[in-house]
């Protein structure tokens, strides 16, 4: 089987923190599962980092760096060739720009306005969009 390249935009690792039992949280383990390849870029990183340090979101220090250490033990860092300007939100080019390094076929968040729905090869999709198309059993 071909590995899917994915990448996963900062709400759903947020939401994966907050909802143990949510969907987002089963997009990430998915997601940093063979043949699953999950695409990160420096930029995506300090995100991460950043947001799920927010103090009003009241993510444990604990889950945080457990979230983040597996981030980087099962992902591919790409350093992205070209600055884009395509989303409506100018801070989520940088996950374009990744999925493009990356030729990523899914780009998974929770804001698809922000969002064109497709880029060059990658589809972008909500994170049920994913589980039904990877693990259909899995959505109620």
């Amino acid at each position: 089987m071909l590995p899917l390249r994915l990448v996963i935009d900062t709400n759903v690792l947020v939401s994966a923190a907050l909802k143990p039992e949510g969907l987002q949280r089963t997009v990430f383990l998915l997601a940093i599962t063979k043949p699953a390849r999950l695409y990160v870029s420096h930029p995506i990183m300090e995100e991460y980092l950043h947001v799920l340090s927010r103090p009003e979101l009241k993510i444990r220090k604990g889950l945080r760096r457990q979230l983040l250490q597996l981030v980087k033990n099962h992902s591919y860092t790409v350093v992205p060739s070209q600055r884009l300007e395509v989303t409506g939100d100018i801070d989520d080019n940088m996950f374009l720009e990744c999925a493009d390094a990356a030729r990523a076929d899914y780009l998974v968040t929770g804001n698809l306005r922000h969002f064109p729905r497709f880029w060059k090869k990658t589809k972008v999709i909500t994170p049920r969009e994913f589980i039904g198309l990877v693990a259909p059993h899995l959505v109620k």
